[in-house]
C-alpha cells in the first residue's frame, strides 16, 4: 500500500501561483506513473497532468502553459507548480501513482481562487 499526502493548497487571487506537493511514504517514482487530477461538485475528476518514470510529461489543453509537473525521486516528491491561476481553476487536487496496475490516490488539497 502506498501512502500519498498532499499539501500547498490554499486561497489565491487570479493571476495567482501556488505550488502543491504530494508526498510518497515508499520510494516509488522511478517507477511509477504520477498524475495530478482536480475535481469539483460539478465535474467528475479530471486529469491534469502527468509524468513518467523517464520524465516525460502531458497536460491537459486546460493548464498546458500555466501548470508544470515535476518530481523529486530522491525525495519522494510530486510536485504541480500552477501559475496564472484562473477561477475555474477552483477544485480539490488529488495525487496519483500507477505502480504495475495499481492505483493509488492521496486525499486532496483544496485550492480557491477567488477575485
Amino acid at each position: 500500500q502506498v501512502q500519498l499526502v498532499e499539501s500547498g493548497g490554499g486561497a489565491v487571487h487570479p493571476g495567482g501561483s501556488l505550488r502543491l506537493s504530494c508526498v510518497s511514504d515508499l520510494k516509488i517514482f522511478r517507477v511509477a506513473t504520477m498524475s495530478w487530477y482536480f475535481e469539483t461538485p460539478e465535474q467528475p475528476r479530471e486529469r491534469l497532468a502527468t509524468i513518467t518514470p523517464s520524465g516525460s510529461t502531458n497536460y491537459a489543453d486546460s493548464v498546458k502553459g500555466r501548470f508544470t509537473i515535476s518530481a523529486d525521486p530522491d525525495k519522494n516528491t510530486l510536485y504541480l507548480q500552477m501559475n496564472n491561476l484562473k477561477s475555474t481553476d477552483t477544485a480539490v487536487y488529488y495525487c496519483h501513482a500507477r505502480v504495475e496496475a495499481a492505483d493509488f490516490w492521496g486525499r486532496g488539497t483544496q485550492v480557491t481562487v477567488f477575485s
